[in-house]
């Protein structure tokens, strides 16, 4: 190979594993489903690196469940978790129910957006936390780029909830960012139940970008005390074909 077209190998090399974009194995969370598991490559959350998470059309009840299938992850993973806000308004006994209890949860509360990436950034290039989450309205690429090279080189894996309390600051969502995984959940009716009361309340997830894999549209029932995600019992043997893959370009 000549010098020029090794050196720009390398580069390319280099590059990719500065995106996220490298084959190599990396650890992985699976979240147990395996229609889900395996749109996600090596069958799994990647750890380590970036993740987005948004709430569906629904205002805060959608953002509820966001936060709570955000906790049902981090509260899978051993450790503190570094929690960054810029309002107090986080439902702790919510988080609890995901899994996620009160004292394994370091809560910064941030003046503004900027302070809450900047917090993030420290936090996850601090390497000893299991799991840094922040809420943000907008993210652009430069900032989810810092954040995803800061948790690639301390190992952590971080979480942009992106939480609205004005339409407009949805404007955003969509656009590129470095996040390895983009998702979306929406809360659905809980089942019924033979007697009074509530069912475990349900999610439509969607997995809207995830590189290297494949989008995927599917109900679940939410986190568990333990922060698994269940199948609800009708859409169990559904065929594969009717949960909603569609293959990334």
């Amino acid at each position: 190979m000549p010098a020029s077209a090794s050196a720009l190998a390398g580069l390319r090399e280099q590059i990719a594993r500065l995106e996220g974009n490298d084959r190599q194995m990396r650890k992985i969370l699976p979240f147990g489903i395996a229609a889900l598991d395996r749109r996600l490559p090596q069958g799994g959350l990647a750890l380590g690196c970036l993740h987005e998470v948004a709430g569906g059309g629904h205002g805060a009840v959608d953002g509820a469940a966001a936060s709570c299938f955000a906790a049902g992850i981090a509260a899978r993973l051993p450790g503190q978790v570094l929690w960054c806000v810029t309002e107090a308004d986080l439902f702790a006994p919510g988080l609890e129910q995901a899994g996620l209890p009160p004292d394994r949860v370091i809560y910064v509360e941030a003046g503004d957006e900027g302070s809450v990436l900047a917090s993030m950034e420290e936090g996850l290039r601090h390497g000893g936390l299991a799991a840094v989450v922040g809420d943000v309205a907008r993210l652009s690429m430069t900032a989810s780029r810092r954040l995803h090279l800061a948790a690639r080189g301390s190992g952590t894996t971080g979480i942009a909830l992106r939480r609205w309390r004005r339409q407009a600051e949805a404007s955003d969502f969509g656009m590129p960012t470095a996040a390895m995984t983009r998702w979306r959940i929406s809360v659905l009716p809980s089942a019924p139940l033979p007697v009074p009361g509530v069912g475990r309340a349900r999610w439509l997830i969607e997995l809207i970008r995830a590189r290297a894999g494949e989008s995927l549209d599917m109900e679940v029932e939410a986190c568990d005390g333990s922060g698994y995600l269940g199948l609800p019992a009708d859409v169990a043997d559904r065929p594969a074909a009717a949960d909603g893959r569609r293959a990334f370009g």
